[in-house]
């Protein structure tokens, strides 16, 4: 197999199907990771349709450290070499201030948005036989400017942002290690619509990332042969100006 390939961890929907299709619009093979199977977004669907691109599911629980590491073999198994690219773009979510903290709930969370990820990194070098994959992590644009809301997705993601650089220097030329940190980007039905009028009223740019933002920054890494350790923060601005809260606190109606 001569194509690109990419693995992408929740690649199915939201956010990660946008950065899916945007890399089967690039020319790539996909290896699209869900927890459990399920139907991809319309965008994704849409993307494969007009592409042709080549592209398997693979199922796999990311709380699971044993389900993570047969996910990157699993991978090599069905497309018969390692991926030029993986996007850990999966990722847990939970409410909860510190009050609320608890160490299983942490232990989960870590396992989730920051274990897995670094695991199947490992797991990539070591498979990648002399090429120089790319490693690209969503991150958030919190990690920069901290917020009390959601402790513990926080503290994974914030782990992961400084992995990140981490991981550059210990890979050194055998990867690129970068991540991308979006602002507020598909938000859910816990936002007004006027509310995110205002909220991207407050934004510098005076807009919100789109997906397809975010995916452009991501193909931006992929190609990016000669930078390493680096976050680009696609958040129309949101880590220059510290907002204190989470943004659903926000601007509320």
């Amino acid at each position: 197999m001569t194509q690109k390939l990419a693995l992408v961890t929740g690649g199915l929907h939201r956010v990660g199907a946008a950065i899916s299709a945007r890399l089967a619009r690039e020319g790539y093979a996909l290896a699209l990771h869900k927890r459990s199977a399920a139907e991809a977004d319309a965008v994704l669907t849409d993307a494969l349709a007009e592409t042709g691109a080549l592209a398997h599911r693979f199922a796999a629980d990311l709380a699971d450290p044993a389900a993570v590491d047969a996910l990157l073999p699993a991978v090599i198994a069905k497309f018969g070499r390692a991926p030029d690219l993986l996007v850990n773009n999966a990722a847990h979510f939970a409410e909860g201030d510190w009050t609320d903290l608890s160490a299983a709930a942490l232990a989960e969370m870590m396992q989730i948005n920051h274990h897995a990820p670094v695991m199947l990194a490992k797991a990539l070098v070591a498979a990648s036989e002399g090429k120089r994959p790319a490693v690209v992590h969503i991150v958030d644009q919190r990690v920069l400017n901290p917020v009390p809301d959601q402790i513990a997705y926080s503290l994974s993601k914030q782990a992961l942002w400084q992995a990140t650089a981490t991981l550059a220097v210990a890979f050194g030329n055998r990867a690129r290690v970068n991540a991308v940190a979006p602002g507020l980007t598909m938000a859910t039905g816990d936002y007004s619509a006027a509310q995110v009028d205002r909220l991207a009223a407050r934004m510098p740019l005076g807009a919100l990332p789109t997906p397809g933002q975010i995916a452009d920054a991501v193909v931006y890494l992929a190609r990016a042969e000669a930078v390493t350790g680096q976050t680009i923060f696609v958040d129309g601005g949101a880590h220059l100006a510290p907002l204190g809260r989470d943004f659903v606190a926000l601007e509320r109606d």
